[in-house]
């Protein structure tokens, strides 16, 4: 079945120099990237990402880890990977949540930690179905940031909308 997933290198995973080693483990998994990008995570992006764990104790633990306030490194890589089975292939190749549950031939098992506080600095997440992937990758990318269409568009107009632009010399 053909999917697709969202992948994040945390900010741990970006300070200890490691997109280079997560990238090329990923390849084994013959998938396409359809789309990547370096994220600033605002409170509300890590908020809305991690909506299903507000109410646990570590929520506010997890939303400065993801914004990059462990680790000095305020961004995120996030990427989406298209192909077949793509969900269960980068699951597998991550690793289990925790990293001193993860195989340690997994990318959590050799590169996460948990800290003395009990966070799991994993260095990579991974979207855990198709409804979460549909989620996840609507709430980081938007249509045009995606290299071909993995969902469902339409033109939106909307009034008064400013945005950034470069400016001009």
């Amino acid at each position: 079945m053909i999917q697709q997933t969202l992948v994040l290198i945390k900010p741990d995973g970006l300070k200890k120099s490691l997109t280079g080693n997560i990238l090329t483990r990923l390849s084994e998994t013959k998938l396409e990237i359809a789309a990547a990008k370096m994220v600033r995570v605002s409170q509300e992006l890590a908020e809305e990402h991690y909506e299903h764990m507000r109410d646990r104790p570590f929520f506010e633990e997890l939303i400065n880890y993801i914004r990059g306030e462990l680790h000095a490194r305020r961004k995120v890589m996030a990427m989406v990977y298209y192909g077949e089975d793509a969900i269960k292939k980068v699951r597998e190749l991550a690793g289990a949540t925790n990293p001193e549950e993860a195989n340690s031939v997994s990318i959590r098992g050799a590169y996460g930690r948990v800290t003395t506080k009990g966070v799991y600095e994993n260095v990579i997440h991974t979207s855990t179905s198709e409804e979460e992937a549909e989620r996840e990758i609507k709430l980081w990318f938007n249509p045009d940031e995606i290299i071909f269409d993995v969902y469902e568009t339409e033109v939106i107009t909307r009034d008064n909308v400013k945005e950034r632009g470069w400016k001009k010399r």
